[in-house]
């Protein structure tokens, strides 16, 4: 070696976390390479888990059932997600056929569009657009589209949203109160909370999340919480003289409430549930995927409203539940209920 050489640069080294398996969300990077360690990403499928940074479509079979996609049709994901759903979509729709992929999250959109587009779904089957699902009626024409033959709308919170302890959603681990789908938009949860009277608060838990413990307002409303697990750990506080099960799920519902409060999530679902009939052509196909009653009493009663002012043609007569395989894989479908319509 002469003296003026330098030694090549070392690669660098893969994560560490402490004890024989990775905890933290960071620390689990086998779960984020699914094409490296496939091996891994079977495991933990196999376990009823999510590989981090990754989310399991549900009900797609129920979904691709009541949508009937067809060669040359397009079709729009209003809450596109990691793209599961749009994936199965896009295969049934070529040729000729297009998907419009609609998300507000800054964060996972881009990830999404370039796994899409890895697959060989170029712009001309798939264009990906920043945007809430409520926008979809403004959108469209900006697009020169007067009507679409298929519309899906998934309700739930990601997975990959729902793990990373930096959005704040996560329960497992502690991060910012922050709740925002889109982090670029809004006030985080913590600000919500600490500005709310208790009688307010009580109303936003029982409207979002049929929380209805009189004590949790009191306790929680006007308080200075700065992360996910202070906010956990004041619910169990709060709730002390209830069983460990009774008090989680209260955990759950509070953070459901002040979720769907800080993104306006309900008021963005009246919109887009008033507006859709005008987007759909003749004899397009609809689906609705929720997770809780809020959401499914509105789904339900637009599309009751729709078949009775002659909109729809025909709507599902019963919801639609995941069956228990999948429940038993995968248990974030639990809550997930399936409604369809099908346009006049």
């Amino acid at each position: 070696m002469s003296d003026d050489s330098t030694p090549a640069e070392r690669p660098p080294r893969r994560v560490r976390y402490r004890g024989k398996n990775p905890r933290r969300f960071e620390e689990k990077y086998k779960e984020h390479q699914p094409g490296r360690y496939s091996d891994t990403i079977t495991k933990v499928l196999a376990s009823g888990k999510t590989p981090a940074g990754s989310h399991r479509p549900i009900m797609v079979a129920e979904v691709l059932a009541a949508l009937s996609p067809q060669p040359g049709e397009i079709a729009v994901d209003c809450t596109l997600g990691f793209g599961g759903h749009a994936e199965e979509l896009l295969r049934r729709l070529l040729p000729g056929g297009r998907l419009i992929g609609l998300d507000a999250d800054p964060v996972e959109l881009p990830k999404t569009t370039a796994r899409l587009e890895k697959l060989g779904f170029d712009k001309s089957a798939f264009t990906a657009h920043r945007i809430n699902f409520a926008g979809l009626a403004q959108l469209l024409p900006r697009e020169k589209i007067s009507g679409v033959d298929l519309i899906l709308a998934d309700l739930g919170v990601s997975s990959m949203q729902l793990d990373d302890p930096k959005r704040g959603f996560s329960l497992k681990h502690d991060g910012p109160l922050d709740l925002r789908m889109n982090p670029d938009r809004g006030a985080p949860a913590r600000e919500l909370l600490q500005k709310l009277s208790a009688d307010k608060l009580a109303r936003l838990l029982l409207a979002n999340s049929d929380e209805s413990n009189p004590t949790l307002a009191s306790r929680l409303a006007g308080r200075t919480l700065s992360t996910t697990r202070e906010l956990a750990e004041a619910v169990r506080d709060s709730l002390s003289g209830l069983k460990e099960e009774e008090r989680e799920l209260s955990v759950r519902r509070v953070f459901q409430a002040l979720r769907i409060a800080v993104n306006d999530e309900l008021s963005a679902l009246d919109t887009f549930l008033r507006n859709l009939p005008e987007c759909l052509n003749s004899r397009g196909r609809l689906a609705i995927l929720t997770f809780h009653s809020g959401e499914d009493r509105r789904v339900k009663k637009a599309f009751e409203n729709g078949i009775r002012e002659g909109h729809y043609s025909e709507i599902a007569a019963e919801v639609v539940r995941p069956t228990a395989e999948e429940r038993g894989a995968n248990p974030r479908a639990t809550s997930a209920k399936l409604r369809w319509a099908r346009r006049a």
